[in-house]
C-alpha cells in the first residue's frame, strides 16, 4: 500500500501559503469567505481554508474524496499559472517524462476505458454527456470532459471490427504540463475512468 502521508502534507503546506483568492483566480473554482467549491466528477464537495478539510455538498453522502484524490485536488488548486488552454491534443508519452511510464498509464487507465466501454462506445458518450462533457470529433467515439475548470481530457475509442480488437486512448490540452506535473494525470486519469465505470453502472 503506497504512503501518502508525506506528499499529502507538502500539497497541505503548499495550500495555506497560497492565500483563498490567489487560489480562487488562478483555479477557477467560485469561492465564499473561507470556503472553495469544488465540482468533482459529478460530485459537489467544499474546501474550507485553510484546513483543507473536503465535504460533500450532499448531507445524505458519507462518500469521502480518497487521499491520491484530494492530493491531486491540491495540486490543482495551488499552480500558479496564466497558461491558456491552446486546443491541441498530446498523448501521456507526449507530457514531459511521460515516455517513461507510458506502461503504467496504459495498464491504469487506457486499458481499463477500453475493457469497460470498448464493447459499447456509446455508453461512454452517455456517461460523459451525463457529466456534462461534449463530443470531440476524434475516434469512433470521442469525448471531452472538464476535469478541472483548467484541465480538459479526452477519453477516445475505436469500435472492434473484422481486423482489430476495440481500442482507445486518453489525451490532455499541450498546456497540461503547465498545469500539473506528469504523475498527477496517470492518477487523474485513472480516477475519471473508474468514476465512469461507475456510474454507468448506475445509469
Amino acid at each position: 500500500m503506497v504512503n501518502y502521508s508525506a506528499a499529502q502534507q507538502l500539497a497541505l503546506e503548499k495550500f495555506r501559503a497560497s492565500s483563498i483568492e490567489e487560489i480562487a483566480h488562478y483555479s477557477g473554482y467560485p469561492r465564499g469567505d473561507n470556503t472553495l467549491f469544488i465540482p468533482f466528477l459529478g460530485e459537489q464537495y467544499t474546501l474550507d481554508y485553510p484546513s483543507a478539510i473536503f465535504k460533500s455538498v450532499d448531507s445524505s453522502s458519507r462518500k469521502e474524496l480518497p487521499v491520491p484524490t484530494q492530493i491531486l485536488i491540491l495540486h490543482y488548486l495551488t499552480n500558479i499559472s496564466e497558461d491558456k488552454e491552446t486546443g491541441s491534443l498530446i498523448s501521456f508519452k507526449e507530457l514531459p517524462g511521460g515516455n517513461i511510464y507510458i506502461q503504467p498509464f496504459t495498464h491504469r487507465a487506457i486499458d481499463p476505458l477500453v475493457r469497460s466501454f470498448g464493447v459499447n462506445p456509446d455508453k461512454l458518450q452517455e456517461v460523459v454527456s451525463h457529466l456534462g462533457g461534449n463530443t470531440n470529433g476524434h475516434g469512433d467515439v470521442g469525448m471531452t470532459l472538464r476535469v478541472f475548470p483548467r484541465v480538459p481530457v479526452a477519453l477516445i475509442l475505436w469500435r472492434e471490427d473484422d481486423e482489430f480488437p476495440a481500442s482507445g486512448t486518453i489525451l490532455f490540452d499541450s498546456s497540461a504540463p503547465s498545469i500539473l506535473p506528469t504523475e498527477d494525470y496517470a492518477v487523474l486519469a485513472s480516477t475519471v475512468v473508474w468514476r465512469l465505470k461507475e456510474i454507468s453502472a448506475s445509469l
